[in-house]
């Protein structure tokens, strides 16, 4: 069986570290590690739409700043297909089969819907589409037959959602559908890294975001300004190393080679923790230590995107074969499920 990628984002801005940390450097890794026949990586801009209606200008401007950031970050047309939501129509078709196999008391029970829903403050005014969602991914993992989805933990319910669609499909139709698997970050400090404010989630909306096109001065402004341990209110008290967003920074983005050039009196980081935890180094020291690591981190990412930016299109070019690619794709799907379903009236001469 091909093992093959689905994975993508939301259009409803520029990129941010958590991305990039949570699925984007494992996307890239995945690519080049040779172990999949196909990888399909999807600009989201449909479920983008289900609580920016009002908004659609806002997700089109920012579907060119997600291309770039992705190719930016290493992701390239000849490896990955990358394509828009909206252009490939038979994600729509899919979606309609698939909501006649959930249950809306399903739909609510869902961890990452419940918490979105709350997060927006719909309440009782969630836009049908928004609520629909997960049933609009198991569409877009689908059509690909997607065997892998890397992704951040907190889509581990939409995926296990997805999963089930599958079982009932093919259980009702006959064997039709992927079942994928996620494929998580294996660093844990990855799996969701906080906001700079000490928030548990980075977010756009919440404004606690490094972004991966932020200029330097932007990003030592920010980590400078990064909540850490509350308690730690002197060099010399004793600090707390976990839940303490630096340090989580730190475990995910630092490696050996930054304490050889940045901090060579810590041969690594669990010799900076015990420091920091028994006393005598302050916050400022770490911070500007995590500065050093993030700026060598992001200076290359930063000067491809500037480099793709010239290029703009080129970029569209890409993003148009790409849909037109993934299209090819799910179409075969989708005249599979039609054909599972029995509803291809006319090539079974029904």
């Amino acid at each position: 069986m091909k093992q093959i990628i689905l994975t993508g984002d939301r259009p409803t801005g520029r990129l941010h570290v958590g991305h990039y940390v949570g699925s984007l450097k494992e996307r890239v890794r995945l690519q080049n590690s040779g172990a999949y026949d196909e990888i399909y990586i999807m600009i989201a801009d449909a479920q983008a739409l289900t609580d920016n209606a009002e908004h659609p200008e806002k997700v089109r401007q920012n579907i060119m700043q997600v291309a770039l950031d992705y190719l930016a970050c290493g992701l390239e047309p000849e490896k990955s297909c990358i394509f828009i939501q909206s252009m490939v129509p038979q994600l729509t078709e899919l979606s309609f089969y698939y909501m006649n196999l959930v249950t809306v008391s399903r739909l609510q029970r869902n961890p990452t819907v419940k918490a979105e829903i709350k997060q927006k403050n719909f309440e009782t005014s969630i836009p049908v589409g928004f609520f629909c969602y997960p049933i609009s991914q198991a569409a877009d993992i689908t059509a690909f037959q997607a065997t892998a989805v890397p992704a951040g933990e907190d889509q581990e319910p939409m995926l296990e959602q997805t999963r089930e669609i599958v079982r009932k499909f093919n259980d009702l139709y006959g064997e039709t559908l992927t079942e994928p698997k996620i494929v998580l970050p294996s660093n844990q400090a990855c799996l969701r890294l906080p906001g700079i404010d000490g928030k548990a989630k980075m977010s756009k909306s919440l404004g606690n975001c490094i972004y991966l096109s932020d200029e330097p001065e932007d990003v030592k402004k920010k980590i400078m300004s990064m909540f850490t341990d509350p308690t730690h209110l002197r060099r010399d008290d004793p600090g707390h190393t976990e839940n303490n967003p630096v340090f989580i920074y730190l475990e995910a983005f630092s490696r050996p080679e930054h304490f050889t050039k940045f901090l060579s009196d810590y041969q690594n980081l669990d010799e900076l923790k015990a420091h920091y935890e028994r006393g005598g180094l302050g916050d400022v020291t770490v911070k500007k230590f995590l500065n050093n690591v993030m700026q060598a981190e992001l200076a290359p990412i930063r000067e491809r995107r500037k480099e793709w930016e010239q290029r703009l299109p080129e970029v569209k070019e890409i993003l148009r074969a790409g849909s037109e690619k993934a299209e090819k794709k799910a179409a075969e799907t989708l005249y599979a499920v039609r054909n599972a379903m029995q509803i291809n009236y006319f090539d079974n001469n029904i």
